[in-house]
């Protein structure tokens, strides 16, 4: 009984390692593409991620129609490898793939990332515009309006206070 439980053991981790191995192997092909930022304006510089350890292969690189062939360089410490490429001037907005091709295996990840023309909204303190707007203006007049108000009658009420 003991030798029957002990043999399964066996036999199960066997199990375990032949079929670890086959995932494993696939480790070395690129897995992943990730760009960041996801959304950026025409011009600016994208940082592509490729997962693989295929990846350090001399020749490596990353492509798209929005940005030239760009080589990649391998991270330090893993199976990463990165490259920072820049947005065409001239690339018209909408989503774009990406494919990098590691030691001859192309993988290609479908709308990697977005062009927008003009800046990227950022929420509050977003640069897509210069400058003070028309509603910004209004907003400051007003409270320096509520401020000057407030003060003048601070100043009178502390003032008709003193004479009594």
């Amino acid at each position: 009984m003991r030798n029957s439980r002990a043999l399964a053991a066996v036999v199960a981790a066997g199990a375990l390692v032949g079929f670890g191995a086959p995932s494993a192997a696939a480790w070395a092909e690129p897995s992943n593409i990730v760009a960041m930022p996801s959304v950026i304006a025409r011009g600016g510089h994208l940082t592509v991620t490729v997962d693989g350890s295929s990846c350090h292969a001399a020749g490596s690189y990353v492509e798209s129609p929005a940005f030239p062939r760009t080589h990649l360089k391998p991270i330090s410490g893993g199976t990463t490898a990165s490259a920072t490429v820049k947005i065409n001037h001239n690339a018209h907005p909408g989503a774009y793939d990406i494919t990098a091709n590691c030691g001859g295996k192309p993988l290609t990840r479908p709308h990697a990332f977005t062009v927008i023309h003009g800046g990227v909204r950022g929420g509050v303190g977003g640069g897509t515009t210069s400058g003070a707007t028309r509603t910004d203006m209004a907003i400051g007049g007003a409270l320096v309006t509520v401020a000057v108000v407030g003060g003048g009658v601070f100043w009178m009420r502390r003032r008709s206070e003193s004479k009594a």
